[in-house]
């Protein structure tokens, strides 16, 4: 039996269901100005499954790496949520 698609499957799950709150309390403690940190370990862990030899940890990596630009993308639209009054807003920051 071929078992890769499963964990890879329950690999994108769990980082997809990871990155969500990660996205909202990164933005409810720092805002949107930390996006670029995001798009930088994007950047990284994408490089890194390109110079891994074992297949299913290169396709993880790939998946963790585009999880990160997906939540570069999420950052500006959680902070739009939250000026529009459909997320939680931090009462000890400043929001423009």
């Amino acid at each position: 039996m071929n078992y890769y698609g499963l964990i890879l499957g329950l690999a994108a799950f769990f980082l997809v269901g990871l990155s969500h709150p990660l996205v909202i309390k990164a933005e409810y403690y720092y805002g949107k100005r930390i996006w670029w940190i995001f798009l930088i370990v994007g950047v990284l862990f994408s490089a890194a499954s390109c110079f891994v030899t074992n297949s299913t940890t290169s396709i993880v990596l790939g998946v963790i790496g585009f999880s990160f630009f997906w939540s570069t993308h999420e950052m500006f639209k959680q902070h739009r949520r939250v000026m529009e009054g459909r997320a939680k807003r931090n009462p000890n920051r400043e929001y423009k």
